[in-house]
C-alpha cells in the first residue's frame, strides 16, 4: 500500500505538471494574451518564474492534500508507516515534480503544448532511467555507444536522485546519509534554476 500510493502521488503530480505547465505560457501566445502582459512592467524573467512558482505552488499544495489523505488511509487501514521517511519522500517528489515544471514551462516557450508535453515526458522518462543507461553502456564494448551514453547522463538530470519510494517502504535504516540528501536537493535546485534560465532566455529573444 505504501510503495502504490507513494507511485500514484508521482504520477498524479506528473500528471499535472503535463497537462499545465506545458500550456501556462504557449496558451498565452496562441490567445495573444501575452501582448497585454508583457506590455505592464513586468520583465520577461518575472512572467516565466512567476509562472514557475505559481505552479510549484500548486504542486505543493496537491501532494500536501495527497499525503494527508494517504496517511489517514493507511492510519485506518491499520498499516504501520515509517512518518518522517514517508514525509521526506514526499519532499523530493516536489522537488522532482518542480523541476518537471521547470522543463514544461521551458518546452512550452518554443513548440506546441503537444511536443511540449511529449519532450517532458521523455526527459522523465530517460531522468530516471539515466543510470541505467550509462550502466547498460559500459556492458557494451563499443566505445561509442559508451561515449553517448555517458553525454547522455551528463546532459540529462539524474531523477533518481530524488526517487526514495524504497527507503520510505522500508523505514529510515536505509535513508542516505544527511550530506548526500543535502548533495540531491542542491543538484535538484540548480537543475530548476538552469532550466529556467534557459527558458527566460529563449523567451526573451522571442518576438510579438
Amino acid at each position: 500500500m505504501i510503495d502504490m500510493g507513494l507511485a500514484a502521488m508521482n504520477l498524479f503530480g506528473l500528471v499535472v505538471t503535463l497537462f499545465v505547465g506545458t500550456a501556462l505560457i504557449n496558451k498565452e501566445i496562441e490567445k495573444r494574451t501575452v501582448y497585454i502582459l508583457i506590455a505592464k512592467p513586468v520583465s520577461r524573467a518575472e512572467f516565466v518564474i512567476g509562472k514557475h512558482v505559481g505552479l510549484s505552488a500548486v504542486l505543493a499544495v496537491l501532494l500536501a492534500a495527497m499525503t494527508t489523505i494517504f496517511l489517514a488511509i493507511l492510519s485506518s487501514q491499520q498499516v504501520s508507516y515509517p512518518i518522517n521517511s514517508i514525509v521526506l519522500t514526499v519532499l523530493f517528489q516536489f522537488i522532482e515534480l518542480s523541476l518537471m515544471a521547470g522543463f514544461a514551462i521551458l518546452f512550452g516557450v518554443f513548440t506546441s503544448s503537444l511536443i511540449a508535453m511529449m519532450l517532458t515526458l521523455a526527459v522523465y522518462l530517460m531522468g530516471n532511467f539515466s543510470r541505467d543507461i550509462v550502466t547498460m553502456g559500459n556492458l557494451i564494448e563499443s566505445p561509442s555507444i559508451r561515449q553517448i551514453t555517458q553525454n547522455l547522463y551528463l546532459v540529462l538530470p539524474d531523477l533518481s536522485r530524488f526517487n526514495l519510494k524504497n527507503e520510505a517502504l522500508y523505514g529510515m535504516t536505509l535513508l542516505p546519509q544527511p550530506l548526500d540528501l543535502l548533495g540531491s536537493a542542491v543538484y535538484g535546485l540548480v537543475w530548476i534554476g538552469l532550466v529556467l534560465a534557459i527558458a527566460v532566455l529563449i523567451f526573451s529573444r522571442r518576438e510579438f
